[in-house]
């Protein structure tokens, strides 16, 4: 699997506190083994953002990423859920 970042997702995780940091390198862990495992909670999205999904990497913190094929993700944004949804 290739995962890849996009600008936007550099900028915002590089706002996140270390501990969120933290976070989502281990949610990304998980990710890479089992991208479905539950307590990452992965979904698809509507409105602005369909056509991607999301993971909780904290109980407010979300990754947004999109499957840009089989083999490759590229995660787009990151933030609370009311950042990124409102």
């Amino acid at each position: 699997m290739v995962i890849t970042y996009s600008r936007v997702f550099k900028k915002m995780l590089r706002k996140q506190s270390e501990v969120i940091k933290e976070k989502f390198y281990e949610r990304l862990t998980l990710f890479i083994k089992d991208p479905h495992y539950s307590l990452l909670n992965n979904h698809a999205l509507g409105g602005k953002w369909v056509g991607c999904r999301s993971i909780n990497v904290t109980g407010d913190i979300r990754a947004v990423f999109e499957e840009i094929d089989s083999e490759h993700i590229e995660f787009v944004d990151i933030g609370s859920h009311s950042e990124l949804y409102s």
